[in-house]
């Protein structure tokens, strides 16, 4: 079962339920949102940018709210329809590795922003990195620090950011 929601639902349930916001504690530790939340749900992720695009283009492409959908407590922005509607059918492929958060700072045990303008796509999974210096060093061993990451994140998952490293 998907955890995908379309926006006007979780509006809706938020408007009805809670006066017009929901809570996102959750996803603030465990998917690198945004702070705060909008008018259509929690924080967006990926800094507003396509998820899918990274797979379709080959390049980051900033989506739109037009195009927007809620997945396990981020918004997600996407170029058009058609993509939003790939994101769906399939979100572990498109969603970010490590919550979005930087695979290096996650590699030293840490949930750095993942800006993604610093990105690449390994073995079909997206990973983002906090700026071109880290994904340089990131970039030097993939297989190595993608190893130490799988193996960190177990650990800091369920974390705030504020409280590692």
């Amino acid at each position: 079962m998907s955890k995908t929601i379309p926006l006007a639902i979780v509006a809706t349930l938020s408007v009805t339920l809670f006066g017009g916001f929901t809570s996102n504690a959750h996803a603030v530790a465990e998917i690198n949102v945004a702070p705060g939340m909008t008018l259509k749900g929690p924080g967006i992720a990926v800094h507003g940018y396509d998820p899918v695009a990274y797979f379709t283009a080959g390049r980051p492409t900033q989506g739109s709210a037009e195009h927007s959908l809620v997945h396990e407590g981020a918004t997600y922005r996407f170029t058009s329809t058609d993509n939003m509607k790939t994101f769906q059918k399939n979100p572990a492929k498109y969603v970010p590795v490590f919550g979005g958060f930087c695979a290096y700072g996650v590699a030293v045990g840490a949930k750095f922003d993942g800006d993604p303008r610093f990105w690449k796509i390994v073995d079909g999974r997206l990973y983002l990195n906090l700026n071109k210096k880290i994904q340089d060093t990131w970039l030097k061993d993939i297989p190595g620090n993608l190893e130490k990451a799988e193996k960190s994140w177990t650990k800091i998952e369920h974390s705030d950011p504020a409280t590692l490293g």
